[in-house]
């Protein structure tokens, strides 16, 4: 069982070190797989590191259905890349499953598929679907008597969709608190930047904080930011939360950054830019050596 009294003695440097492996294996198994979107995946994964590997979820990768767990819900599905780096990180799998992605018969499909693969709580992919899957889970620990939280990653392109602001409003009547959603603000979607496509979805901040909710804004690369700002949202009472973490499209590595349109939404890099990627990545950690 992964508890903050197991994890607690990472330090920022350690989880820095787990993302940059994290972020290399994402550009690995994406370039590989020809297919997938490591540009979405690269923006959340210090995120997801966080989560996961600071203490801040208690779960079991030996117990995927234990009662009593953290339940983490990405409802951007097409991170997915993203999300199963760090599961089998944490254990869940063999990490020998990961360069599988894609392929005919792998349970490393292209979107979560939570009867393929231990960890995943819920199938996503459908877009704006999952802070309601989150709001069920948390109204669910409610009437069970249960203490457990859920964690819920939305694209901020993903806020186009309704559903998002029908289970922000229910969220906020309910007065769930042991629901936090953190917003994936890397400014780009499928057809070109997030400000474009609909001009009036931002800012997030004013939006989530007018339906209610306890709010708060961090740079979404920054480890000490991210793990103190979920740790805090555990002391929230009476209110569901939300985190607007201001990531890069790609972490910021060129060869995403040299396509202006999306950033690479939805496409894999070549051999050759991974090359440059993985190169890049190295620069950026450098001061871990």
């Amino acid at each position: 069982m992964q508890t903050s009294a197991d994890l607690n003695q990472r330090t920022i440097k350690d989880l820095r070190r787990i993302s940059h492996k994290l972020s290399k294996q994402i550009i690995e198994i994406t370039t590989r797989a020809g297919s997938g979107h490591p540009s979405s995946s690269l923006s959340m994964i210090d995120i997801l590191t966080a989560l996961y590997f600071s203490g801040v979820m208690h779960y079991d990768p030996h117990r995927p259905q234990w009662l009593e767990r953290d339940r983490f819900i990405l409802s951007k599905g097409h991170g997915a890349p993203g999300l199963y780096v760090t599961l089998a990180e944490a254990g869940y799998f063999d990490a020998d499953l990961l360069p599988t992605l894609r392929q005919t018969g792998s349970p490393v499909e292209g979107h979560p598929n939570m009867r393929a693969l231990p960890g995943v709580e819920a199938s996503t992919g459908s877009l704006g679907q999952g802070l309601s899957i989150g709001l069920g889970h948390a109204l669910a620990a409610r009437l069970d008597g249960q203490t457990y939280r859920v964690y819920v990653i939305i694209g901020d392109g993903e806020a186009d969709e309704g559903q998002i602001w029908e289970a922000t409003m229910a969220a906020a009547k309910y007065k769930v608190d042991n629901l936090t959603l953190i917003v994936d603000n890397n400014h780009y979607q499928q057809t070109g930047a997030v400000e474009d496509i609909m001009p009036v979805l931002t800012p997030f901040m004013e939006k989530w904080r007018a339906f209610d909710w306890y709010t708060h804004e961090i740079d979404g690369h920054d480890m000490q930011k991210i793990v103190s700002s979920l740790e805090m949202m555990k002391s929230v009472s009476g209110q569901p939360q939300v985190i607007v973490a201001h990531t890069k499209k790609g972490k910021g590595l060129s060869p995403f950054e040299a396509d202006e349109t999306s950033h690479k939404h939805g496409k894999t890099l070549t051999k050759e830019e991974a090359q440059v990627a993985l190169s890049e990545l190295d620069d950026m950690y450098a001061d871990l050596d």
